[in-house]
């Protein structure tokens, strides 16, 4: 690649960057892992990066949510590893109930299948609308809608107190 494209590029991540990270950690769950993800949908975007630039954007996002449900797949095939020590939990900032609400609606959407997440992400986090979902997720419009209805079922069933909490106005900001 030209050093034009190279910086470029660097100008890309720099600007957008954050904003990728903030939709792979609400992929994954997990800080390490939305880092991974990022980091490998950067990669193949650079390869791309001549025929991309001008849309580079919605093609990484493509990338992440494609890679995720992929790798979701792969790992459900591997064993998981067990460990000596178990890593000691952060401090909550403040004890409080939303904190815990937080959590558990976390919790909660990790518990989703992948396909279920990235459609809540895409539609709630990202806010685009069903045909923009559909596109992104290369699937039909009826599959959007079904998809959020069953993951909102689900995360109203695992986090009960998710209904009260969605109907309080400063939650809609």
């Amino acid at each position: 690649m030209t050093e034009v494209t190279d910086g470029e590029f660097t100008t890309f991540v720099n600007e957008r960057g954050d904003a990728l990270l903030r939709v792979a950690y609400a992929l994954t769950g997990n800080q390490h892992s939305a880092e991974d993800l990022l980091q490998n949908a950067l990669a193949k975007a650079y390869a791309r990066w001549p025929r991309i630039r001008g849309d580079a954007e919605p093609y990484i996002r493509r990338i992440l949510y494609h890679d995720q449900v992929s790798g979701w797949r792969r790992r459900s095939r591997r064993p998981e590893v067990p460990v000596a020590v178990l890593p000691e939990r952060a401090a909550d900032r403040d004890s409080g109930q939303e904190t815990d609400l937080r959590l558990l609606l976390r919790d909660a959407l990790l518990m989703l299948p992948p396909r279920q997440r990235a459609v809540l992400t895409l539609r709630y986090l990202e806010d685009l609308s069903v045909e923009q979902t559909a596109a992104v997720l290369g699937c039909r419009s009826g599959t959007v809608g079904s998809q959020a209805s069953k993951a909102l079922a689900k995360l109203r069933q695992l986090v009960p107190p998710f209904d009260d909490l969605a109907s309080r106005p400063e939650v809609h900001r």
